[in-house]
Protein backbone atom coordinates (compact mmCIF):
# COMPACT_ATOMS: atom_id res chain seq x y z
CA UNK A 1 0.00 0.00 0.00
CA UNK A 2 1.46 3.26 -1.25
CA UNK A 3 2.26 5.83 1.46
CA UNK A 4 -0.51 8.98 1.38
CA UNK A 5 1.05 12.76 -0.21
CA UNK A 6 -0.77 13.79 3.12
CA UNK A 7 1.46 11.02 5.51
CA UNK A 8 4.41 11.98 3.85
CA UNK A 9 3.53 15.66 4.36
CA UNK A 10 2.87 14.79 8.13
CA UNK A 11 6.24 13.40 8.87
CA UNK A 12 8.10 15.60 6.49
CA UNK A 13 11.26 16.57 8.77
CA UNK A 14 10.43 20.34 8.22
CA UNK A 15 6.91 19.76 9.52
CA UNK A 16 8.10 18.12 12.55
CA UNK A 17 10.76 20.73 13.44
CA UNK A 18 8.17 23.58 12.94
CA UNK A 19 5.68 21.64 15.14
CA UNK A 20 8.87 21.72 17.99
CA UNK A 21 9.64 24.84 17.55
CA UNK A 22 5.93 26.33 17.83
CA UNK A 23 5.92 24.12 20.97
CA UNK A 24 8.41 24.93 22.39
CA UNK A 25 7.80 29.11 21.24
CA UNK A 26 4.07 28.58 23.46
CA UNK A 27 5.91 27.14 26.74
CA UNK A 28 7.85 30.06 26.93
CA UNK A 29 5.80 32.71 26.63
CA UNK A 30 3.42 30.81 28.65
CA UNK A 31 5.39 31.19 31.25
CA UNK A 32 5.05 35.30 31.35
CA UNK A 33 1.28 33.89 33.10
CA UNK A 34 1.48 33.28 36.52
CA UNK A 35 -1.73 35.19 37.60
CA UNK A 36 -4.02 38.22 37.59
CA UNK A 37 -2.82 40.49 36.04
CA UNK A 38 -4.71 44.37 35.87
CA UNK A 39 -5.31 46.03 32.86
CA UNK A 40 -2.41 47.67 30.88
CA UNK A 41 -3.43 51.22 31.36
CA UNK A 42 -1.66 52.52 28.28
CA UNK A 43 -3.97 50.21 26.38
CA UNK A 44 -7.36 50.82 28.31
CA UNK A 45 -8.54 53.44 25.95
CA UNK A 46 -8.11 51.70 22.79
CA UNK A 47 -9.81 48.47 24.45
CA UNK A 48 -13.04 50.28 25.75
CA UNK A 49 -13.48 51.73 22.02
CA UNK A 50 -13.27 48.48 20.47
CA UNK A 51 -15.18 46.79 22.76
CA UNK A 52 -18.09 49.86 22.03
CA UNK A 53 -17.81 49.91 18.71
CA UNK A 54 -17.98 46.10 18.50
CA UNK A 55 -20.72 46.44 20.82
CA UNK A 56 -22.21 48.64 18.69
CA UNK A 57 -21.86 46.64 15.46
CA UNK A 58 -23.22 43.20 16.77
CA UNK A 59 -26.39 45.47 17.76
CA UNK A 60 -25.91 44.14 22.05
CA UNK A 61 -23.33 44.61 24.41
CA UNK A 62 -20.73 41.98 25.63
CA UNK A 63 -22.05 40.47 28.63
CA UNK A 64 -18.27 40.79 30.14
CA UNK A 65 -15.70 43.34 28.19
CA UNK A 66 -14.08 40.25 27.01
CA UNK A 67 -11.80 40.30 23.84
CA UNK A 68 -9.01 38.08 24.27
CA UNK A 69 -5.57 38.20 22.94
CA UNK A 70 -4.90 34.57 21.65
CA UNK A 71 -2.78 34.28 24.70
CA UNK A 72 -3.77 31.64 27.92
CA UNK A 73 -2.27 28.91 29.73
CA UNK A 74 -4.20 26.55 31.76
CA UNK A 75 -6.93 28.34 33.66
CA UNK A 76 -5.49 32.00 32.97
CA UNK A 77 -6.42 33.94 30.00
CA UNK A 78 -5.21 37.17 28.83
CA UNK A 79 -7.57 39.41 27.47
CA UNK A 80 -6.77 42.49 24.73
CA UNK A 81 -6.32 45.02 27.32
CA UNK A 82 -3.44 43.03 28.73
CA UNK A 83 -5.53 41.93 31.80
CA UNK A 84 -4.66 38.21 33.28
CA UNK A 85 -7.72 36.13 34.07
CA UNK A 86 -8.82 33.12 35.80
CA UNK A 87 -11.35 31.34 33.50
CA UNK A 88 -13.23 29.47 35.13
CA UNK A 89 -16.17 29.35 33.13
CA UNK A 90 -14.53 28.14 30.15
CA UNK A 91 -16.61 29.57 27.43
CA UNK A 92 -19.97 28.21 29.55
CA UNK A 93 -18.16 24.53 29.31
CA UNK A 94 -16.41 25.05 26.09
CA UNK A 95 -13.00 25.20 26.88
CA UNK A 96 -12.47 21.65 29.26
CA UNK A 97 -8.34 21.65 27.95
CA UNK A 98 -8.33 25.50 28.88
CA UNK A 99 -6.16 27.73 27.28
CA UNK A 100 -3.47 27.04 25.19
CA UNK A 101 -3.11 23.53 25.69
CA UNK A 102 -0.42 21.91 23.80
CA UNK A 103 -2.18 18.81 22.38
CA UNK A 104 -4.79 21.01 20.73
CA UNK A 105 -1.87 22.95 19.47
CA UNK A 106 -0.52 19.83 17.44
CA UNK A 107 -4.40 19.11 16.13
CA UNK A 108 -4.44 22.21 15.18
CA UNK A 109 -0.98 22.46 13.61
CA UNK A 110 -2.30 19.12 11.70
CA UNK A 111 -5.89 20.99 10.67
CA UNK A 112 -4.18 23.64 9.33
CA UNK A 113 -2.36 21.85 6.77
CA UNK A 114 -5.10 20.25 6.03
CA UNK A 115 -6.50 20.97 2.34
CA UNK A 116 -9.66 22.79 3.75
CA UNK A 117 -10.57 25.04 6.47
CA UNK A 118 -14.53 23.24 6.81
CA UNK A 119 -15.53 20.15 6.40
CA UNK A 120 -19.55 19.29 5.03
CA UNK A 121 -21.54 16.60 4.09
CA UNK A 122 -20.37 16.50 0.71
CA UNK A 123 -17.04 15.95 1.78
CA UNK A 124 -15.33 15.13 4.92
CA UNK A 125 -11.94 14.05 5.78
CA UNK A 126 -10.66 10.94 7.32
CA UNK A 127 -10.79 12.25 10.93
CA UNK A 128 -14.66 12.28 10.95
CA UNK A 129 -15.56 8.64 11.09
CA UNK A 130 -12.74 8.32 14.19
CA UNK A 131 -14.66 11.21 15.75
CA UNK A 132 -17.81 9.54 15.35
CA UNK A 133 -16.82 5.97 16.12
CA UNK A 134 -14.64 7.57 19.73
CA UNK A 135 -18.31 8.66 20.62
CA UNK A 136 -20.33 5.52 20.01
CA UNK A 137 -17.83 3.99 21.65
CA UNK A 138 -18.50 6.18 24.78
CA UNK A 139 -22.58 5.64 24.41
CA UNK A 140 -21.49 1.41 24.16
CA UNK A 141 -19.28 2.00 27.33
CA UNK A 142 -22.47 3.37 28.97
CA UNK A 143 -24.37 0.52 27.74
CA UNK A 144 -26.80 2.27 25.72
CA UNK A 145 -28.37 1.25 22.42
CA UNK A 146 -27.20 4.08 20.62
CA UNK A 147 -25.57 3.06 17.42
CA UNK A 148 -25.84 6.13 15.32
CA UNK A 149 -24.03 9.37 15.68
CA UNK A 150 -24.17 12.55 13.07
CA UNK A 151 -21.97 15.85 13.75
CA UNK A 152 -22.71 19.14 13.20
CA UNK A 153 -21.66 22.47 14.41
CA UNK A 154 -23.05 23.45 17.40
CA UNK A 155 -25.40 22.37 20.12
CA UNK A 156 -28.35 24.08 18.55
CA UNK A 157 -28.16 22.17 15.57
CA UNK A 158 -27.87 18.92 17.56
CA UNK A 159 -30.84 19.49 18.93
CA UNK A 160 -32.73 20.49 15.88
CA UNK A 161 -31.52 17.34 14.16
CA UNK A 162 -32.77 15.50 17.30
CA UNK A 163 -35.81 17.43 17.11
CA UNK A 164 -36.14 15.78 13.67
CA UNK A 165 -35.22 12.31 13.90
CA UNK A 166 -38.38 12.57 16.85
CA UNK A 167 -41.09 13.86 14.74
CA UNK A 168 -39.92 12.04 11.97
CA UNK A 169 -40.58 8.67 13.91
CA UNK A 170 -43.75 9.43 15.27
CA UNK A 171 -45.86 10.93 12.62
CA UNK A 172 -48.60 12.99 13.14
CA UNK A 173 -47.48 13.99 16.34
CA UNK A 174 -46.68 18.03 17.25
CA UNK A 175 -46.04 18.90 20.73
CA UNK A 176 -43.03 18.24 22.69
CA UNK A 177 -42.53 17.60 26.69
CA UNK A 178 -39.89 19.81 28.65
CA UNK A 179 -39.06 20.77 32.37
CA UNK A 180 -39.74 23.77 33.97
CA UNK A 181 -36.47 26.13 33.92
CA UNK A 182 -34.64 23.90 31.53
CA UNK A 183 -32.38 25.14 28.72
CA UNK A 184 -32.82 23.40 25.06
CA UNK A 185 -31.38 26.32 22.72
CA UNK A 186 -32.57 29.85 20.82
CA UNK A 187 -33.67 28.80 17.37
CA UNK A 188 -37.13 29.16 16.76
CA UNK A 189 -37.46 25.87 17.80
CA UNK A 190 -35.55 25.51 20.46
CA UNK A 191 -36.61 28.50 22.32
CA UNK A 192 -40.21 26.81 22.36
CA UNK A 193 -38.31 24.13 24.65
CA UNK A 194 -36.35 26.25 26.89
CA UNK A 195 -38.13 28.02 29.72
CA UNK A 196 -37.61 31.57 29.22
CA UNK A 197 -40.27 33.34 27.80
CA UNK A 198 -38.34 36.84 27.36
CA UNK A 199 -35.77 34.52 25.20
CA UNK A 200 -39.04 34.09 22.43
CA UNK A 201 -40.02 37.67 22.76
CA UNK A 202 -41.53 38.82 19.15
CA UNK A 203 -40.88 35.09 18.08
CA UNK A 204 -44.24 32.99 16.62
CA UNK A 205 -45.18 29.64 18.35
CA UNK A 206 -43.01 27.56 16.14
CA UNK A 207 -43.39 24.25 17.98
CA UNK A 208 -46.09 23.22 21.27
CA UNK A 209 -44.22 22.30 24.39
CA UNK A 210 -45.57 21.44 27.87
CA UNK A 211 -43.76 21.63 31.21
CA UNK A 212 -43.25 19.05 33.57
CA UNK A 213 -41.85 20.13 37.30
CA UNK A 214 -38.19 19.16 38.23
CA UNK A 215 -36.87 17.10 40.69
CA UNK A 216 -36.63 18.75 44.47
CA UNK A 217 -33.87 16.76 46.53
CA UNK A 218 -35.82 19.02 49.77
CA UNK A 219 -38.96 16.89 48.78
CA UNK A 220 -38.10 13.92 46.77
CA UNK A 221 -40.94 11.52 47.16
CA UNK A 222 -43.57 14.46 46.39
CA UNK A 223 -41.65 16.19 43.41
CA UNK A 224 -41.80 12.46 41.67
CA UNK A 225 -45.96 12.83 42.42
CA UNK A 226 -45.48 16.13 41.10
CA UNK A 227 -43.98 15.34 38.21
CA UNK A 228 -46.12 12.05 36.82
CA UNK A 229 -48.92 13.74 37.79
CA UNK A 230 -47.76 16.68 35.10
CA UNK A 231 -46.84 13.68 32.76
CA UNK A 232 -50.22 12.28 32.97
CA UNK A 233 -52.10 15.25 32.63
CA UNK A 234 -50.29 16.80 29.42
CA UNK A 235 -50.69 13.17 28.01
CA UNK A 236 -54.34 12.83 29.04
CA UNK A 237 -55.27 16.39 27.48
CA UNK A 238 -53.48 15.80 24.26
CA UNK A 239 -53.48 12.07 23.44
CA UNK A 240 -51.11 10.86 20.80
CA UNK A 241 -49.33 14.30 20.30
CA UNK A 242 -46.26 14.41 22.04
CA UNK A 243 -43.06 13.21 20.19
CA UNK A 244 -40.76 13.30 23.03
CA UNK A 245 -39.70 14.60 26.47
CA UNK A 246 -36.23 16.90 26.27
CA UNK A 247 -34.52 15.50 29.31
CA UNK A 248 -31.86 17.85 31.41
CA UNK A 249 -30.41 15.77 33.98
CA UNK A 250 -29.11 18.69 35.89
CA UNK A 251 -30.69 21.82 34.92
CA UNK A 252 -27.72 24.08 33.59
CA UNK A 253 -29.07 27.43 32.85
CA UNK A 254 -31.83 26.76 35.12
CA UNK A 255 -29.29 26.78 38.28
CA UNK A 256 -27.42 23.73 38.41
CA UNK A 257 -30.49 21.70 40.01
CA UNK A 258 -29.18 17.87 39.74
CA UNK A 259 -31.51 15.35 39.32
CA UNK A 260 -31.98 12.16 40.60
CA UNK A 261 -32.34 8.15 39.65
CA UNK A 262 -35.42 7.02 41.02
CA UNK A 263 -37.36 10.66 40.27
CA UNK A 264 -36.08 9.89 36.33
CA UNK A 265 -36.59 6.63 36.39
CA UNK A 266 -40.31 7.15 37.42
CA UNK A 267 -40.72 9.74 34.48
CA UNK A 268 -39.36 7.33 32.01
CA UNK A 269 -41.48 4.28 32.76
CA UNK A 270 -45.00 7.06 32.18
CA UNK A 271 -43.11 8.09 28.87
CA UNK A 272 -42.13 4.65 27.62
CA UNK A 273 -45.74 2.94 28.21
CA UNK A 274 -47.26 5.81 25.85
CA UNK A 275 -44.57 5.46 23.53
CA UNK A 276 -43.10 8.89 23.80
CA UNK A 277 -39.08 9.41 23.04
CA UNK A 278 -36.56 9.56 25.51
CA UNK A 279 -34.11 12.52 24.32
CA UNK A 280 -31.12 13.31 26.77
CA UNK A 281 -29.95 16.67 25.98
CA UNK A 282 -26.31 16.41 27.12
CA UNK A 283 -24.75 19.52 25.48
CA UNK A 284 -23.34 20.84 28.90
CA UNK A 285 -23.49 17.83 31.08
CA UNK A 286 -21.37 15.36 28.83
CA UNK A 287 -18.15 14.87 30.21
CA UNK A 288 -18.44 16.61 33.60
CA UNK A 289 -20.40 14.59 35.38
CA UNK A 290 -18.72 11.09 37.32
CA UNK A 291 -19.19 9.07 33.67
CA UNK A 292 -18.77 10.47 30.36
CA UNK A 293 -22.43 10.65 29.69
CA UNK A 294 -24.70 12.02 32.68
CA UNK A 295 -27.23 9.54 31.70
CA UNK A 296 -24.70 6.94 32.98
CA UNK A 297 -24.13 8.79 35.93
CA UNK A 298 -27.80 8.60 37.04
CA UNK A 299 -27.94 5.35 36.04
CA UNK A 300 -30.17 5.30 33.06
CA UNK A 301 -28.27 3.87 30.23
CA UNK A 302 -31.04 1.73 28.91
CA UNK A 303 -33.79 4.55 28.45
CA UNK A 304 -32.71 7.28 25.97
CA UNK A 305 -33.49 7.36 22.13
CA UNK A 306 -31.36 9.83 21.09
CA UNK A 307 -28.82 11.89 23.17
CA UNK A 308 -27.14 15.27 22.16
CA UNK A 309 -23.66 16.07 23.48
CA UNK A 310 -21.41 19.44 22.50
CA UNK A 311 -19.53 22.40 24.17
CA UNK A 312 -16.20 20.53 25.12
CA UNK A 313 -16.25 18.17 22.09
CA UNK A 314 -16.24 21.49 20.00
CA UNK A 315 -17.73 20.12 17.59
CA UNK A 316 -21.32 18.75 18.44
CA UNK A 317 -23.10 15.31 17.68
CA UNK A 318 -26.67 13.70 18.00
CA UNK A 319 -26.58 9.82 18.95
CA UNK A 320 -29.62 7.78 18.22
CA UNK A 321 -30.88 3.97 17.80
CA UNK A 322 -31.64 2.48 15.32
CA UNK A 323 -35.31 2.78 15.67
CA UNK A 324 -35.02 6.50 14.70
CA UNK A 325 -32.77 5.72 11.48
CA UNK A 326 -33.93 8.92 9.54
CA UNK A 327 -34.90 8.57 5.89
CA UNK A 328 -32.55 9.99 3.08
CA UNK A 329 -32.37 13.45 3.28
CA UNK A 330 -33.50 14.49 6.83
CA UNK A 331 -30.34 15.02 7.97
CA UNK A 332 -27.60 17.36 6.27
CA UNK A 333 -25.74 20.57 6.14
CA UNK A 334 -22.98 21.93 4.38
CA UNK A 335 -20.97 22.44 7.41
CA UNK A 336 -20.08 19.69 9.54
CA UNK A 337 -17.45 21.57 11.51
CA UNK A 338 -13.92 23.30 11.00
CA UNK A 339 -10.70 20.69 10.40
CA UNK A 340 -9.74 22.35 13.67
CA UNK A 341 -12.89 21.46 15.47
CA UNK A 342 -13.19 18.36 14.77
CA UNK A 343 -9.07 17.41 15.54
CA UNK A 344 -9.67 18.67 18.15
CA UNK A 345 -12.46 16.93 19.36
CA UNK A 346 -10.52 13.48 18.46
CA UNK A 347 -7.92 14.58 20.94
CA UNK A 348 -10.43 15.52 23.53
CA UNK A 349 -12.47 12.24 23.27
CA UNK A 350 -9.24 10.58 23.76
CA UNK A 351 -8.41 12.53 26.77
CA UNK A 352 -12.35 11.10 28.06
CA UNK A 353 -11.52 7.95 27.25
CA UNK A 354 -8.05 6.83 28.18
CA UNK A 355 -7.36 9.95 31.46
CA UNK A 356 -8.69 9.72 34.72
CA UNK A 357 -11.76 11.75 34.28
CA UNK A 358 -14.83 9.83 35.97
CA UNK A 359 -15.49 7.51 38.43
CA UNK A 360 -15.62 8.65 42.25
CA UNK A 361 -12.15 9.07 42.55
CA UNK A 362 -11.60 10.72 39.19
CA UNK A 363 -10.88 14.31 38.48
CA UNK A 364 -14.05 15.77 37.64
CA UNK A 365 -15.08 14.66 41.22
CA UNK A 366 -11.63 15.72 42.87
CA UNK A 367 -12.10 19.23 41.53
CA UNK A 368 -15.63 19.34 42.72
CA UNK A 369 -14.69 18.30 46.11
CA UNK A 370 -11.99 20.92 46.55
CA UNK A 371 -14.15 23.64 44.86
CA UNK A 372 -16.82 22.95 47.08
CA UNK A 373 -15.10 22.66 50.44
CA UNK A 374 -13.91 25.70 49.61
CA UNK A 375 -16.99 27.40 49.46
CA UNK A 376 -18.55 25.66 52.36
CA UNK A 377 -15.88 26.78 54.13
CA UNK A 378 -16.24 30.55 53.16
CA UNK A 379 -19.91 29.80 54.03
CA UNK A 380 -19.19 28.64 57.74
CA UNK A 381 -17.34 32.01 58.19
CA UNK A 382 -19.72 34.26 56.53
CA UNK A 383 -23.11 32.25 56.68
CA UNK A 384 -24.91 35.82 54.34
CA UNK A 385 -22.32 35.63 51.41
CA UNK A 386 -23.52 32.23 50.00
CA UNK A 387 -25.91 29.40 50.03
CA UNK A 388 -24.31 26.06 49.02
CA UNK A 389 -22.37 24.87 46.79
CA UNK A 390 -24.73 23.10 44.25
CA UNK A 391 -23.99 20.85 41.24
CA UNK A 392 -22.41 17.71 40.09
CA UNK A 393 -19.13 16.74 39.60
CA UNK A 394 -17.29 19.71 36.90
CA UNK A 395 -20.43 21.68 37.17
CA UNK A 396 -20.51 23.77 40.14
CA UNK A 397 -22.70 26.49 41.20
CA UNK A 398 -23.59 28.54 44.72
CA UNK A 399 -26.03 31.34 45.79
CA UNK A 400 -24.44 34.76 46.78
CA UNK A 401 -25.61 37.39 49.18
CA UNK A 402 -30.07 37.69 48.43
CA UNK A 403 -29.66 35.60 45.51
CA UNK A 404 -31.34 38.85 43.66
CA UNK A 405 -30.65 38.84 39.80
CA UNK A 406 -29.39 42.31 40.74
CA UNK A 407 -26.76 41.67 43.01
CA UNK A 408 -25.60 37.94 41.37
CA UNK A 409 -24.95 40.59 38.21
CA UNK A 410 -22.85 42.82 40.56
CA UNK A 411 -20.56 40.29 42.15
CA UNK A 412 -20.17 38.64 38.87
CA UNK A 413 -18.79 41.82 37.28
CA UNK A 414 -16.77 42.71 40.58
CA UNK A 415 -15.08 39.45 40.41
CA UNK A 416 -14.40 39.86 36.33
CA UNK A 417 -12.58 43.12 37.50
CA UNK A 418 -10.38 41.50 40.05
CA UNK A 419 -9.61 38.51 37.85
CA UNK A 420 -12.08 35.63 37.93
CA UNK A 421 -14.59 35.26 35.46
CA UNK A 422 -17.80 32.70 36.19
CA UNK A 423 -21.47 33.66 35.47
CA UNK A 424 -24.93 33.62 36.01
CA UNK A 425 -27.20 30.64 36.18
CA UNK A 426 -31.33 30.10 37.28
CA UNK A 427 -33.54 32.70 38.62
CA UNK A 428 -35.56 33.54 42.26
CA UNK A 429 -32.63 32.60 43.50
CA UNK A 430 -30.16 33.13 40.89
CA UNK A 431 -26.93 31.83 41.26
CA UNK A 432 -23.25 31.74 40.17
CA UNK A 433 -22.05 28.78 37.87
CA UNK A 434 -18.77 27.97 37.37
CA UNK A 435 -16.95 25.17 34.69
CA UNK A 436 -13.87 24.77 35.70
CA UNK A 437 -11.31 23.66 33.00
CA UNK A 438 -11.04 20.21 34.38
CA UNK A 439 -7.60 18.66 33.22
CA UNK A 440 -5.62 21.77 33.60
CA UNK A 441 -6.65 23.38 36.72
CA UNK A 442 -4.36 22.79 39.92
CA UNK A 443 -5.67 22.79 43.75
CA UNK A 444 -3.66 26.65 43.82
CA UNK A 445 -5.92 27.72 40.92
CA UNK A 446 -8.76 27.14 43.07
CA UNK A 447 -7.29 28.46 46.23
CA UNK A 448 -6.64 31.66 44.70
CA UNK A 449 -9.99 32.38 43.12
CA UNK A 450 -11.79 31.07 46.13
CA UNK A 451 -9.52 33.58 48.23
CA UNK A 452 -10.45 36.60 45.44
CA UNK A 453 -14.32 35.52 45.78
CA UNK A 454 -14.61 35.46 49.23
CA UNK A 455 -12.68 39.33 49.24
CA UNK A 456 -15.49 40.25 46.59
CA UNK A 457 -18.38 39.15 48.21
CA UNK A 458 -17.91 40.49 51.49
CA UNK A 459 -17.28 44.05 49.62
CA UNK A 460 -20.45 43.76 47.61
CA UNK A 461 -22.34 42.91 51.17
CA UNK A 462 -20.82 45.59 52.79
CA UNK A 463 -21.57 47.82 49.38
Amino acid sequence: MATLISEQLATDPRVLQARDLLAVALRDHQSKLTGIKSTDPGRAMEYAKLITDFSYARAGGLYFPYLGSGMGHGALVELADGSVKYDFISGIGVHFLGHGNQQLLQSGISAALSDTVMQGNLQQNSESPIVVSLLLQLAKNAGSKLEHCFLTSSGAMANENALKLIFQHKPGSSRMLAFEHGFCGRTMALAQITDKPQYRAGLPTSLAVDYVPFFDATDPKGSIEKAVFAVRTHLGRYPGQHAAMCIELVLGEGGYWVGDHDFFIALLTELKANKVAIWFDEIQTFGRTGCPFAFEHFGLAAWPDVVTVGKLTQLCATLFTPELKPQPGLLSQTFTASASAIAAARVILKIMIQGDLFGPNGQNMRIHEMITRRLMAISARHPQLLRGPFGVGAMIAFTPLDGSEAKVKHVLRQLFDKGVIAFYAGSQPARIRMLPPVPVVTENDIETICHVLESTLLACAGS
